[in-house]
């Protein structure tokens, strides 16, 4: 998965398209990602000895990695990520500008 926690992404198709937000974190496992501001659900509680009226718990829930792609950081627009070898590392690259991600 190309995408990682504190990346800059726009989601490109569903509910929330064209929504921009940070990564919060990333599961590579499910190919999933929590974007902040994107895909809020409530969650109820149900009442505890420790909170005995219950609430209601707003969380993000994740969107599938498909859905999203990374902003570039010169030119701002949705890009897809590349990778080169630059002094011996191998690191993330931005196709339509050719800037280091990581």
């Amino acid at each position: 998965m190309k995408i990682k926690s504190g990346d800059t992404v726009i989601v490109v198709s569903g509910k929330y398209k064209k929504t921009t937000g940070k990564v919060v974190k990333a599961f590579p496992e499910l190919n999933k990602v929590v974007i902040e501001g994107v895909n809020l659900r409530t969650k109820h509680q149900k009442p505890t000895q420790g909170n005995p009226e219950g609430k209601k718990v707003e969380i993000y829930a994740p969107i599938h990695v498909s859905n999203v792609m990374i902003l570039d950081p010169k030119k701002n627009v949705p890009t897809r990520v590349g990778y080169k070898i630059i002094n011996g590392k191998k690191v993330r690259v931005a196709k339509k500008s050719d800037a280091v991600l990581d």
